[in-house]
């Protein structure tokens, strides 16, 4: 590997871990002035979610477009491609995909590490913030894409103590196909 190689990667790793940090102090200073604006955390994490949302529904047009991947064959398959491709492709993380109920319409996703809340401690005021409610939104928005409503709720928060943070994700039903006659493939 020549020196222009070596310090190119070097330079690129740089780059892609300042471009992360970069996101992560955006996005806290969003939230920030969200509970300035609204001066009311469930208010916050409404719009938090909300905004999510409307992130999922882009999202996964970029994941499926980049990745190339096939369509899921159940939801357990579907969770386990958001962990792997998704998380990693947009957020450089891989949470564990847990906890699924018998049926396999329920499961925890189980983040060890959580970009968003890299330099992040929240004040006392903000007890019932859930600051990474973003991802539950994106979660709902992005599946919601590909047919599948789902409810997403953070149950466990590493900035509240908690030893990871945790998104406990249940599939509500399979959406079905709303197209007029004129667009059904046949």
């Amino acid at each position: 590997m020549s020196r222009n190689q070596r310090l190119g990667e070097s330079c690129y790793n740089d780059l892609e871990k300042i471009n992360a940090e970069l996101f992560t102090l955006t996005y806290g200073a969003l939230v920030a002035q969200l509970v300035r604006d609204m001066e009311d955390v469930d208010k916050v994490n409404a719009k938090l979610d909300e905004m999510g949302h409307n992130i999922g529904l882009r999202l996964i047009d970029e994941l499926l477009a980049k990745s190339g991947i096939a369509r899921c064959g159940s939801f357990r398959e579907t969770a386990d491609v958001v962990s792997k491709v998704g998380f990693k492709m947009f957020l450089n993380t891989v949470p564990n995909v847990d906890n699924w109920n018998e049926r396999g319409t329920e499961c925890t996703l189980v983040f060890d590490d959580n970009p968003l809340e890299d330099f992040v401690a929240l004040p006392s005021s903000c007890a019932g913030l859930k600051y990474s409610n973003v991802l539950c939104g994106v979660l709902r928005g992005a599946l919601e894409s590909v047919h599948l409503a789902v409810a997403c709720e953070i149950v466990s928060d590493a900035l509240k103590g908690d030893p990871k943070t945790e998104i406990r994700m249940s599939l509500k039903h399979v959406i079905e196909d709303e197209a007029g006659e004129d667009y059904r493939e046949d």
